[in-house]
């Protein structure tokens, strides 16, 4: 939520600049601000293609909704609704009033959540649970596999607090990473965490940024690698991992499991991730409201565009019956995987 702030408040700062410099004979009448958001989707987002969207057809079914005398919270509702239609959770739309989100993006990262809170705290990490840096964690197995939880790339990964948990677990078979319900955060602490595996300066992925206004206009692609483990000083950790996604693994999270295919001791458990591979971009509509929209796309290794979510190596759906008897068989299946 903190994040969350913070990147509303540099949106509010920047469109307070902005405006200052904005062509003052840009006309701000509603169908003008309608057209404007419009035309700046049309010419700069970046997956109609993998979603599927025609966004002619949609301007036909919004823009006999505005006219001249449209009011404020009207014209909001109806733009917010146009921006809906991309199913993108990097998408927003910013007025003095008012902030708008994906409700679609939002259901599944929620609403098809594929873990319970209670039986991995109670039976997983337990009342023992050790606390280190951003992480919750604790052995499982009688002590023969690794369970470490991050909920969110917005908290802080540091070399130390890698270092002590990678010794703490030394004697265990193999690690697993839950970054179930992880909304992302930054890249930094992505690249941080990633260091920890055998790095070799292999790609992890490449990224393309839109170019122009046709929908298929982007750059070359940008390639983007992992470091080296020799230069960093580091011991990588070469035992089996089992990461485990879900729907709410976002953003961030998804650019984690994409660069998990550079790695052979590496394997995704759970269900797809919830996508976000697009990095935002945004700016001012000539009433002053600010919006975002993704305007990059990413490429995986296998050549895969996965912004509607990255699949899991081992599809495993959190099981009723299980979780009735406070077993998670998500966790249960990768530890299975990590000991045979």
């Amino acid at each position: 939520m903190k994040r969350l702030f913070s990147i509303l408040l540099c949106l509010f700062a920047f469109a307070s600049c902005e405006r200052a410099f904005m062509d003052q004979d840009e006309p701000d009448n509603p169908v003008n601000v309608f057209e404007y958001l419009w035309n700046q989707v049309d010419q700069n987002y970046t997956f109609f293609d993998v979603k599927g969207i025609d966004w002619d057809s949609v301007r036909e079914v919004y823009r006999p909704k505005v006219n001249d005398n449209t009011r404020d919270d009207s014209l909001f509702r109806i733009c917010a609704a146009m921006l809906n239609t991309l199913r993108d959770g990097h998408t927003n739309l910013i007025s003095g009033f008012d902030v708008s989100y994906n409700d679609s993006v939002f259901y599944k990262m929620h609403a098809d959540k594929n873990i319970n809170d209670e039986v991995v705290f109670l039976n997983y990490l337990t009342v023992n649970q050790h606390s280190t840096g951003s992480f919750k964690h604790n052995a499982i197995r009688d002590g023969a596999v690794a369970y470490l939880r991050y909920t969110s790339f917005s908290n802080e990964v540091n070399d130390m607090v890698l270092k002590y948990l990678v010794n703490y677990y030394k004697s265990c078979s193999g690690m697993i990473l839950d970054l179930r319900q992880n909304g992302g955060g930054s890249m930094s602490n992505v690249l941080t965490l990633l260091s920890i595996f055998d790095n070799h300066k292999q790609t992890l992925y490449q990224t393309q940024v839109k170019s122009g206004p046709e929908h298929d206009a982007f750059t070359e692609a940008t390639t983007v690698y992992a470091a080296d483990s020799s230069l960093l000083g580091k011991n990588p950790y070469t035992k089996p991992v089992a990461v485990l996604i879900d729907r709410g693994s976002y953003s961030a999270t998804s650019f984690f499991a994409i660069c998990t295919m550079a790695f052979d001791n590496v394997k995704l458990f759970g269900d797809y991730s919830g996508g976000g591979l697009g990095v935002p971009n945004g700016g001012i509509l000539p009433n002053g409201w600010a919006y975002r929209f993704s305007t990059s796309r990413t490429i995986a290794i296998d050549g895969g565009n996965y912004e509607n979510g990255v699949p899991p190596d081992v599809r495993v759906i959190l099981d009723p019956a299980c979780t009735a008897q406070g077993v998670d068989n998500v966790i249960e299946t990768a530890a299975d995987w990590i000991l045979n």
